[in-house]
């Protein structure tokens, strides 16, 4: 088993976002406690990312401590934000299989 884990992010409070997606994932990388560390934008957190300025800065710096970041197409869409999210970097998908790939291969899976 690969030393990854992934963060879905469902929740679109602000706050914890900052104090606890935002600052375990980026903590993980650059303190080396797993070698990959994938956060999932998922429903309401996708127009939260495209909304708010400072979530976006945060989001930009952890993504630059190699924090992979990648988001639902069905749920950018149906918010309207696809462009945003798409202009920050973000790498847009279909996210049901790769979710239920990671649930079927027992990966680290941390859902917030």
């Amino acid at each position: 088993m690969k030393n990854s884990l992934n963060i879905l992010w469902t929740n679109a409070n602000p706050i914890t976002a900052e104090l606890m997606v935002f600052m375990y994932a980026e903590a993980s990388v650059t303190r080396g406690w797993w070698d990959e560390v994938q956060i999932i934008v998922w429903g309401a957190t996708a127009k939260l990312v495209a909304e708010n300025k400072v979530i976006q800065t945060r989001l930009k710096e952890i993504q630059s401590s190699g924090v992979i970041v990648n988001a639902c197409i069905a749920c950018a869409t149906e918010l309207g934000v696809v462009e945003e999210l798409s202009a920050l970097g973000i790498t847009l998908m279909p996210m049901g299989q790769p979710l239920t790939d990671i649930l079927k291969n027992n990966e680290r899976l941390l859902t917030v």
